[in-house]
């Protein structure tokens, strides 16, 4: 049985679409929506050196989307965003000690639900899937837009 390229791709498509909606669920019911998160681990990651710009650019968002959802987070207490010392028109974004609380709540949630949609793969299969992953993002990444998924 052949299984065309389009049949592969929406299996893709409607696989992420289903963890992803199953994961933001749960989460949001816990009080942090999968976004949201995201966004605080990211600018968990940067320690104070992530901007707006870079969260645009990762996320593939537009700046009034970023910005949006950055003044939704100050607002809230989870971030503060700060004058750049090299460039007055650049604000860096921190996370707060309520935003790790944050983050602390809603991670072991996502960890515990990714490894329940995991748990129908065997060690060999996860070997395969991420092999085929990693040459797909290969194929697909352009020079300078080279994401590594893990």
């Amino acid at each position: 049985m052949k299984i065309t390229e389009d049949e592969l791709v929406k299996g893709l498509a409607q696989a992420y679409l289903l963890m992803h909606r199953r994961v933001d669920r749960a989460m949001t019911k816990q009080g942090a929506s999968l976004a949201r998160t995201k966004l605080l681990l990211y600018i968990q990651k940067g320690a104070g050196a992530a901007r707006a710009a870079d969260v645009a650019e990762l996320f593939d968002l537009a700046p009034r989307t970023v910005t949006q959802a950055l003044d939704s987070l100050e607002r809230d207490q989870l971030i503060t965003r700060s004058s750049d010392s090299q460039d007055r028109r650049v604000k860096r974004l921190t996370i707060t000690p309520f935003g790790e609380r944050a983050i602390a709540a809603t991670e072991p949630l996502r960890k515990e639900l990714l490894q329940e949609i995991c748990a129908v793969l065997s060690d060999q299969d996860r070997v395969q899937l991420d092999d085929i992953l990693r040459r797909l993002i290969g194929s697909l990444a352009e020079a300078g837009d080279i994401v590594d998924y893990r």
